[in-house]
């Protein structure tokens, strides 16, 4: 049985990759792309539409623009898809807002702060190791035109260190506000925005006398295709409500 895919956000440096490799599947199809601001134009060979009367799916990706998430998620729901949210900056407080608007009635909705295999594998490396350190920080690079600070990545490798046990040590004071990051649960996270990056986070874990440095880095937005096709396939398979990560898939 072929599950038909609804891309939202078509068009964007996200979608196309995964749009690509849901054609290239023999399990998938595309049943419609979702961008209002692209209606009309041919993306990656299918037209892209502007109102959501008409489209039909099983699953949708939802990877628009943060300001519009919440509109289009309430719209994937009352049709009744199951969603995988590709969309970054979902804090704590966004996923509870999120949680509230899906429920726990009818298809899941799996929140994905990073698609890339090896960015889910750091980030549970993170999560198991943090107990063994008493210091760890988070450096994360993005291209400067990425809307959001720190990245759906970060936060959730922050909140996992910290759920862990770890946390960054913070004994100086600041002449500049701001110069020691974001504090994340008690864990320090510092965002770069540089216009020579795709995605690159370092997580640093640091004893006495010791320092250890888990890094991974995206050089193409292809790397964010496998995880994608992992979580459409899988997302129908969860329990209904809000899932956060591609880790338990994994498992």
């Amino acid at each position: 049985m072929t599950t038909r895919v609804v891309i939202s956000g078509a068009g964007g440096n996200l979608a196309n990759p995964i749009i690509r490799a849901v054609d290239a599947s023999t399990d998938l199809e595309v049943s419609s792309l979702y961008n209002p601001n692209r209606a009309g134009e041919e993306i990656e060979g299918h037209i892209a539409v502007g109102a959501f009367d008409g489209i039909e799916g099983d699953v949708v990706v939802e990877t628009a623009h943060p300001d519009h998430v919440f509109e289009n998620l309430h719209a994937w729901k009352s049709m009744g898809m199951a969603a995988v949210v590709g969309t970054s900056g979902f804090t704590e407080a966004r996923l509870e807002q999120l949680g509230a608007l899906w429920g726990t009635n009818g298809p899941a909705c799996l929140v994905v702060p990073n698609f890339s295999v090896g960015a889910v594998l750091m980030m549970e490396f993170a999560r198991t190791a943090a107990r063994y350190f008493e210091a760890i920080e988070v450096v994360e690079r993005h291209h400067s035109t990425k809307p959001d600070a720190p990245s759906g990545t970060a936060l959730a490798t922050a909140t996992g260190i910290s759920a862990g046990g770890g946390a960054s040590a913070d004994q100086s004071s600041e002449l500049v506000p701001g110069s020691r990051g974001g504090d994340v649960g008690g864990v320090r996270v510092h965002s770069l925005r540089l216009p020579g990056l795709i995605s690159q986070q370092e997580v640093v874990f640091s004893n006495p006398g010791e320092l250890l440095s888990v890094e991974h880095m995206s050089t193409s937005y292809e790397s964010f295709a496998s995880g994608a096709l992992l979580a459409i396939r899988r997302v129908g398979s969860l329990d209904p409500g809000v899932h956060v990560g591609l880790a338990s898939l994994l498992e």
